[in-house]
């Protein structure tokens, strides 16, 4: 650490940074400040401990808003999130005042793919409701129908945003023989990776009608908020499965739970809900075709480690003026 009086004071907006991305901040002149409590007194802590902060890493799903920068004071000046998503930043507040923000997606992709390969197996396969079985004592293996589920092997595969994960995720199914990729975005991806993932531009109503699986992979906007809905889920094969590894609010959940109490769609794998945490009395739970996770997307060591030195990494460019390595915008 260096002997003279740091130039920075940085914020680590949540106890379990990664040390490693906290050491590098330290090592580049920066004086940590950091919050230790959990919810409900996040929150407090941070809008005391913000004040007179030149930057923070914002591992939290607190809401950065006019209240937080307001607390911060003038000299504030730099933000990096430790996530792709950013739909708890308010952005037009940090556009309004100048301040640079940056996000980590490339470090999460490979961490939340996986997991979306698994979810879209463990649903198509039945995997919830065969451990069910297994509970309530209903093993009956000597039924040759018994838990048939869903061929990934020849699907069509539809991915609705494709960025950096949701081309993660093509390229493990590859691996799958699956027939081809479907994608809606808002712009077309390089006419290279296409060509190598098998994959086809379309809009919205044809993705829904020819994909057998179906993964959201895309930021929660105002326009995407609630798409997928009840009008959505009629327009989709009644064996279709739907993983959502992206937020919670892209699905109107109250629609997602008619479509697979009537089997309108065959399953959903959802590792994003709406609200997070989930409570256990929801009606999602209690359907044999829905596979929950508490939003583990990209809950593994490298991953997290990876995201948090790049976010440092922000950090740091923006507080000498640099350009980010990941900016959010």
């Amino acid at each position: 650490m260096s002997s003279t009086q740091p130039a920075f004071k940085v914020l680590i907006g949540h106890p379990d940074v990664p040390e490693e991305a906290i050491d590098l901040l330290r090592k580049n002149n920066c004086e940590i400040v950091q919050i230790l409590s959990e919810p409900p007194q996040h929150r407090i802590e941070l809008l005391e401990k913000i004040k007179g902060v030149d930057a923070a890493l914002w591992n939290s799903r607190e809401t950065l808003n006019a209240e937080v920068l307001i607390a911060a004071g003038p000299q504030f000046r730099v933000v990096s999130t430790m996530s792709s998503g950013i739909n708890f930043i308010h952005l037009e507040e940090l556009k309004k005042r100048n301040i640079p923000l940056g996000s980590t997606p490339k470090m999460l992709s490979i961490a939340v793919a996986d997991l979306a390969v698994g979810l879209l197996i463990a649903a198509a396969r039945r995997f919830e409701e065969a451990r069910r079985k297994i509970d309530s004592d209903q093993w009956e293996d000597f039924r040759l129908n018994w838990l048939v589920g869903q061929d990934i092997q020849g699907s069509t595969v539809g991915l609705f945003g494709f960025g950096a994960i949701g081309q993660a995720i093509a390229q493990r199914l590859a691996g799958f023989e699956i027939e081809r990729v479907l994608y809606t975005t808002r712009s077309r991806v390089n006419a290279t990776i296409e060509e190598k993932l098998n994959a086809t531009k379309v809009d919205f109503d044809v993705l829904l009608a020819e994909s057998d699986f179906i993964i959201i992979a895309a930021p929660l906007t105002p326009e995407t908020q609630g798409i997928f809905n009840a009008k959505a889920f009629n327009k989709m094969k009644e064996n279709s499965v739907l993983v959502n590894i992206a937020r919670g609010k892209l699905v109107n959940q109250d629609d997602l739970y008619e479509a697979l109490k009537t089997n309108r769609i065959f399953a959903a794998g959802l590792d994003v809900t709406d609200p997070e945490p989930l409570p256990p009395s929801n009606k999602l739970l209690t359907l044999d075709n829905a596979v929950v996770l508490p939003h583990i997307g990209y809950a593994t060591e490298r991953s997290r480690l990876e995201a948090a030195i790049l976010a440092a990494q922000n950090i740091l460019c923006g507080l000498h003026g640099k350009p980010m390595p990941s900016p959010a915008y």
